[in-house]
């Protein structure tokens, strides 16, 4: 893509350098890409063309139009009341497992159908393995629990021809991760996840209402979730550290059959507890991979139990 031609340019340095989304958007462009977008384009007191981040159809509108522009997926649409995710922050994720997988690669970033990722609780907007196909050509699994959330994902695979690069299998167990999902002699390059960040409902609405006071807005009736977001979505007994710990248990299990292990880690403070059960499953090598977008700052954990290969200075 070109720089963007209209005025109000601005490089946000906290993403990754291959994000594509470091300028603002180019409305006119997306428009072209997305008719549908221009109902809610206008201008906003800056006089920048803008949408209402308040209106969650406006938030969905924008996605289409990021992912039919961006990365070329014609049909994407999710169910009522589903996680709507923020594109920039999703794709970022994927180019910094990228720079991790090139740190076994002499500095190479490895392309092609050979890497195979896992995305636990793929969730019903399939995004990460929308980008990581479109940015890497990686082959994707999806793993997901709502049969709903399985259908969506399904649907925007299907209509998008991609049904040789990403595939869904339902994992029947809310308590496993890899269990009933990693076939026997499977092998993995590395798993992915966004993990459920709050630890119980009543925390998920207080955040959700603390995100509509930060957009200048009283939350909805009945405490409605912030531009969706269903309960295994946001929430879990424990929150994201005990979700994670979990899975840290868990992938000993199955330390032959990926390469790296990796979750989204919102609250600093969930890595110490994550570092204790890494220790007790002897890991060999982890890593912390620091992200930011604009004020929402996040991490990446990353451990493997296979020896660290030296790389090329």
């Amino acid at each position: 893509m070109s720089v963007p031609s209209n005025r109000s340019i601005e490089i946000k340095n906290q993403l990754h350098p291959r994000n594509k989304h470091k300028y603002r958007y180019d409305f006119p462009e997306l428009i072209a890409a997305c008719p549908d977008l221009s109902k809610y384009v206008s201008l906003n007191p800056y006089q920048d063309l803008s949408i209402d981040f308040k209106n969650s159809d406006a938030v969905k509108t924008l996605n289409k139009a990021l992912l039919q522009y961006f990365y070329g997926i014609s049909l994407w649409d999710i169910p009522a009341g589903y996680l709507c995710p923020p594109i920039p922050g999703r794709a970022d994720y994927i180019h910094y497992i990228a720079d991790l997988l090139a740190t076994t690669q002499e500095g190479v970033i490895p392309r092609g159908n050979t890497v195979k990722v896992l995305d636990i609780g793929v969730g019903a907007n399939c995004i990460y393995p929308l980008i990581g196909n479109r940015e890497y050509g990686w082959t994707f699994v999806g793993s997901e629990i709502d049969p709903f959330a399985i259908s969506s994902a399904k649907n925007i695979i299907d209509a998008n021809s991609l049904s040789s690069h990403i595939t869904i299998r339902k994992q029947s167990s809310t308590a496993q991760f890899f269990t009933g999902i990693i076939k026997q002699g499977e092998h993995f390059t590395v798993t992915i996840c966004n993990p459920p960040f709050h630890a119980s409902l009543k925390e998920a609405t207080a955040g959700s209402e603390r995100k509509w006071k930060n957009l200048g807005q009283k939350s909805k009736a009945g405490g409605t979730l912030n531009f969706g977001g269903t309960n295994a979505e946001l929430w879990c007994e424990g929150g994201e550290e005990r979700f994670v710990i979990q899975m840290i248990k868990e992938s000993a299990d199955f330390a032959q059959s990926c390469q790296w292990f990796t979750s989204l880690i919102s609250k600093k403070d969930t890595l110490q507890g994550c570092y204790r059960a890494l220790d007790r499953v002897k890991a060999k090598d982890v890593k912390v991979i620091n992200m930011a977008q604009g004020q929402k700052i996040s991490r990446i954990l990353a451990w493997t139990f296979t020896e660290p290969i030296p790389t090329k200075p």
